[in-house]
């Protein structure tokens, strides 16, 4: 058993919010829950479409799939929302060069799925401290992987917001799928880097580990990311296994 809470917030320096949340902790199609975060890019208007639509996309093609088995409905919902999106931006000229990013989390008792493409990410809270389980598909992270920069200079570093995939920007795209064992009282953090850029990791990890209900402590890592600049908009879903 979970439960969740999602929100958004456009932060303090945009004027559009091109970040998009949703949260089920009922079933959804075949899988149990369903836990999205996407943060959307592109001009005017066509960055919040493509964020919303996605995930709009994944959850009507979750809801349709007749497959029982979670990878692979996860997959193809994303694959045929990643091909919707890249149509509509070729079917209309405003919407050229829309993308989003996506992380998605689904449990079902002692296992949980994730997913993503991007940079948006999925963190793990335990009383042991914080892990990432997400990988970010940015410039930066893929120079840290390579042992090419520093892991404390990405941080910081210049190119740290180009990301290098994106779900509508190519007919087809390449997922990431994680797989791993959950426990009794473990938090969950899927957000966008509107939030990961603005807040240390051990912060965030002090913030979720407090006796607190969930809406109070995605209010706060809110309240954490606009007090230290709110330069993005910041899309936080946070999910408790009871």
């Amino acid at each position: 058993m979970q439960t969740s809470v999602a929100m958004t917030d456009i932060g303090r320096r945009r004027k559009i919010n091109q970040d998009y949340v949703y949260a089920s902790d009922q079933p959804v199609g075949n899988l149990p829950n369903l836990y999205i975060v996407a943060d959307g890019m592109g001009g005017h208007r066509a960055g919040d479409l493509a964020s919303s639509y996605a995930v709009k996309m994944v959850v009507e093609a979750v809801e349709r799939c007749m497959d029982e088995r979670p990878a692979l409905i996860l997959q193809k919902a994303v694959r045929y929302a990643n091909y919707q999106l890249y149509r509509m931006a070729l079917e209309h000229e405003e919407y050229h060069g829309m993308g989003t990013t996506l992380v998605a989390l689904s449990v079902n008792k002692e296992e949980a799925l994730a997913l993503n493409i991007g940079d948006s990410r999925l963190y793990e809270v335990t009383g042991q401290g914080i892990r990432q389980i997400s990988e970010d598909h940015s410039l930066v992270a893929e120079l840290v992987r390579k042992g090419e920069l520093d892991p404390r200079e990405a941080r910081n570093h210049p190119d740290k917001n180009i990301i290098t995939r994106a779900l509508g920007i190519q007919e087809e795209v390449e997922v990431d799928l994680f797989l791993f064992q959950v426990e009794q009282g473990s938090r969950y953090l899927l957000c966008s880097d509107g939030l990961s850029n603005m807040v240390e990791d051990t912060e965030l990890c002090r913030l979720i580990q407090k006796d607190r209900k969930l809406y109070e402590i995605g209010g706060r890592l809110i309240l954490e990311a606009n007090k230290n600049g709110g330069t993005d908009n910041i899309a936080v879903v946070l999910v408790e296994i009871e």
